[in-house]
């Protein structure tokens, strides 16, 4: 019989020994309904009121009272240098003008491979180097974990960024 999981436990709080683990690429975890295999060849039925943003360590409680354990699965990413803290800063920024997803840590940010987005962090003149590894990135507004926000929001990408000022001001190069 396939157990049924209503109910996410944060990773870090109080809980039971998991009895098995679910393996989740990051574009996996973000789920409400859904039926998960896990490592030991059992189903659970996740069936959650509203969507959440899975995290490595999350625990799913199961209707029998067991738990099992979210782990995240490793995928190919880029792991980005930057020169100096600011440098870090910049990096960061142009990849969030992007919408991409992130791991943000004090020394380097990661991000899933993509080959465009490695030819521009290049010329931006950070050290990209490929890595097999579990991704984390930052829960954004829009991703919480237990609630927040829904994908709703109202954003146009096709509006005129300029409103009439000088941004030619305030630019300056890096070489």
């Amino acid at each position: 019989m396939t157990q049924r999981c209503t109910r996410i436990l944060p990773a870090g709080a109080e809980h039971p020994v998991p009895v098995d683990v679910v393996v989740l690429a990051h574009d996996q975890r973000h789920l409400r309904r859904k039926l998960l295999h896990l490592q030991h060849g059992e189903m659970v039925m996740l069936d959650l009121k509203e969507a959440v943003m899975l995290a490595h360590g999350d625990m799913l409680a199961l209707d029998d009272g067991n738990v099992v354990e979210v782990i995240a699965a490793e995928e190919k990413v880029y792991d980005i240098r930057p020169r100096d803290r600011l440098h870090l800063i910049e990096l960061a920024w142009h990849l969030g003008n992007r919408h991409l997803p992130a791991q943000i840590e004090e020394e380097r940010i990661v991000i899933l491979s993509d080959p465009v987005i490695r030819t521009m962090l290049e010329g931006l003149g950070a050290s990209v180097s490929e890595a097999n590894e579990p991704f984390h990135p930052v829960r954004g507004a829009y991703h919480q974990a237990g609630g927040g926000h829904s994908h709703g929001h109202s954003h146009s990408h096709g509006h005129d960024h300029s409103h009439g000022h000088d941004h030619s001001r305030g630019h300056h190069h890096h070489d």
